[in-house]
């Protein structure tokens, strides 16, 4: 992690043609995506580190597309104090994102719990949910990555996810156990 008064600021001002708006849609949706603040209308800040260049450069293609304009500044607070505020802000943003996560791990759980108790041990059904652990970890590690300042949260989704990896073992150990006993199947006809 680094330190509040560490890390500079990449601001990105952007001005883009009211209509069609989908081209302001696909810029916020790219900007919001790499963990971007919005500090004001069409203007964003990420801190000034490796993590965040890839869905920057995207969001110029876009502008670029649409033919707006985008200009970059670097900035940091204008005080020690200004800096650690827009850090908290910044962190504040990231805490929002792992609080999804981890209603989004209580969902996964849920829906293991769910196929267990209905006993839906199926090769589909394993997919599906091995499919969706996957995206929990893409996830994880892509806010991992912007999670600059240590949000307080990260630790319990961290630990969050590997219960789930642990539950999916779990599960996949049911399914395999249902589908090798003398009246499994993997049909998903099973109530």
């Amino acid at each position: 992690m680094k330190s509040e008064s560490s890390v500079s600021w990449r601001i990105v001002l952007i001005k883009i043609a009211a209509e069609p708006s989908r081209h302001r849609v696909a810029v916020w949706r790219e900007l919001r995506k790499v963990g971007a603040l919005s500090i004001g209308q069409g203007t964003w800040a990420v801190p000034n580190v490796p993590a965040f260049n890839a869905g920057v450069d995207r969001a110029k293609e876009l502008v670029e597309r649409a033919n707006g304009e985008i200009v970059f500044l670097t900035a940091t607070g204008a005080s020690e104090e200004d800096n650690v505020r827009f850090a908290a802000m910044f962190t504040a943003a990231r805490e929002e994102d792992w609080t999804e996560f981890l209603s989004d791990c209580a969902k996964y759980e849920a829906e293991l719990d769910k196929e267990i108790r209905i006993e839906k041990f199926t090769l589909a059904e394993l997919e599906e949910e091995e499919q969706s652990l996957d995206r929990l970890r893409r996830w994880h590690r892509d806010l991992k990555a912007r999670d600059v300042f240590g949000a307080s949260n990260a630790e319990s989704a961290t630990a969050a996810l590997q219960h789930c990896a642990e539950r999916f073992e779990d599960y996949s150990e049911r399914v395999i156990n249902a589908l090798h006993s003398p009246e499994g199947n993997d049909y998903g006809d099973r109530p």
